[in-house]
């Protein structure tokens, strides 16, 4: 392959040879298996940049694509076909609705139940990238040609490969292959919600791959995590089967106690850019397992996530705790999606009492919040309370900042002087003069102090001469 045209007429007429010397060989053989897998992996090649590779993305390209990785006897010819009609589903979207009218999903359900992970892999992939922008009927192939049943089933295979290996042996392929599945699955499970509740049955497996895998050091929410804390999203975690895998009587917080994990570690990996899409799911599927969980695992994930005795040592907000990161992201501008997701997981930890919520995060994190929700704001909100420190002694609690008070730094400022606060006051009265003009209802304080008889004239002794 090496002198391949990258561009230009000369990859094109490549390309269109490719496709016509493939075509030809499924209407009468021309190919030995080697040349035929030899002129698929170079319209692969052609195939990752779609520019003068058009033949490629055609009604005949795809269809030759198709023929030859679902009807080939040979696995290796099947699979380099798969190879690039997944690339072309993913460059060019028209062509996954040419999947579709051919009637291939059928067929690729059916190969999903082979055991094998390039396979799934591949399978996965294009039936995953079939499900946006077409017409996929995911109700027949999940009643009629066992979708979430094949999905379900090679879940548990992954689940029972991790517990017969090292951890330590870990197949990249099966890690791919488990991706895709759990992507799928995810999409089905989206797109098609009157039926996600037969894909409970794969809760146990995702759990016991979310709690089997080792956490990685730094971004803890790459594949696979990512993918598995999605795969629950969408599904009844309020189901028997669902229940006694997340909560196990013998260790109930042991899954919460995972998802803590991966959050504490995440919050503090990821950019701005990346917490929008990577750790919100998380925050949410921590939020939707607290409202299912038995008390004793609603009690352990309040100690986790709200702020403790400790954190109020200063303001709340600040420094590198987990509740630190979360009361700091929950006002993020860069992530609307998770400061929202947070703000309600805070809220609901606070038993959805607005005047617990004020306590727990303080009214500097809670107003906003509360405002936004419409839940009418406490009238003890300004008001001191006392709470317990870490020796367990109650002490009054800032309200706005929710730090004890004895903890609070006084910074010594020096008084301004009588030129400094005339020099404010005239910046402050053309803020609110520049704020009138521009149409905001606002009143200027010495209009106030007037229309309360608060103003007077100053005395002939009180006013300065000028030069």
């Amino acid at each position: 392959m090496a002198g391949q045209a990258t561009s230009g007429p000369a990859k094109l007429q490549a390309v269109k040879d490719l496709v016509k010397k493939l075509t030809e060989d499924l209407e009468s053989i021309t190919l030995l298996p080697s040349e035929r897998e030899e002129a698929l992996e170079q319209l692969k090649v052609y195939g990752r940049d779609p520019r003068d590779a058009d033949p490629i993305f055609t009604q005949d390209g795809i269809t030759m694509l198709l023929k030859h990785a679902f009807y080939s006897p040979s696995t290796s010819t099947a699979k380099a076909a798969l190879r690039v009609l997944a690339n072309a589903m993913l460059l060019k979207p028209e062509t996954r609705q040419m999947f579709v009218d051919q009637g291939f999903a059928t067929r690729a359900c059916k190969e999903l139940k082979v055991d094998n992970w390039d396979n799934e892999f591949l399978i996965s992939r294009v039936l995953f990238l079939a499900t946006y922008g077409t017409k996929l009927g995911l109700d027949d192939l999940i009643d009629q040609h066992s979708l979430a049943d094949n999905i379900i089933d090679n879940l548990n295979r992954h689940a029972k490969i991790l517990s017969t290996k090292p951890k330590t042996n870990v197949d990249p392929m099966e890690e791919m292959a488990l991706g895709e599945t759990l992507k799928l699955m995810f999409n089905v499970s989206h797109f098609c919600q009157e039926k996600a509740s037969l894909f409970v049955p794969a809760v146990p497996h995702i759990v016991a791959l979310l709690w089997k895998r080792d956490i990685p050091n730094e971004k803890q929410l790459d594949p696979p995590f990512g993918h598995l804390v999605n795969a629950l999203l969408n599904l009844d975690l309020k189901a028997d089967k669902s229940q006694s895998s997340l909560y196990p009587k013998t260790e109930p917080t042991r899954v919460c106690a995972r998802l803590v994990a991966l959050l504490d570690g995440s919050i503090k990996s990821y950019s701005d850019s990346e917490l929008e899409t990577v750790v919100t799911p998380l925050v949410s599927l921590i939020r939707k397992i607290y409202d299912g969980a038995p008390d004793p695992v609603q009690k352990y994930l309040q100690d986790s996530l709200l702020p403790t005795a400790k954190d109020r040592e200063a303001v709340l907000g600040r420094g590198e705790t987990l509740t630190a990161k979360l009361l700091k992201n929950s006002t993020n501008p860069m992530a609307p999606a998770l400061r929202e997701a947070i703000s309600h997981l805070l809220f609901e930890l606070s038993s959805k009492d607005a005047s617990k919520f004020v306590e727990n995060v303080g009214y500097g994190f809670a107003s906003g919040f509360l405002f936004q929700n419409n839940v009418p704001i406490p009238a003890s909100a300004s008001e001191a309370f006392s709470t317990g420190d870490t020796s367990g002694a109650q002490k009054p609690v800032n309200p706005i900042t929710g730090q004890f008070y004895d903890k609070e730094t006084h910074v010594e400022e020096p008084q301004m002087t009588q030129e400094e606060k005339e020099r404010e006051a005239e910046r402050l009265f053309v803020l609110f003069e520049r704020l009138k003009r521009a149409g905001i209802s606002v009143q200027n304080p010495v209009e106030a102090a007037v229309q309360s008889g608060r103003y007077r004239e100053l005395g002939d002794d009180e006013v300065e001469e000028l030069d």
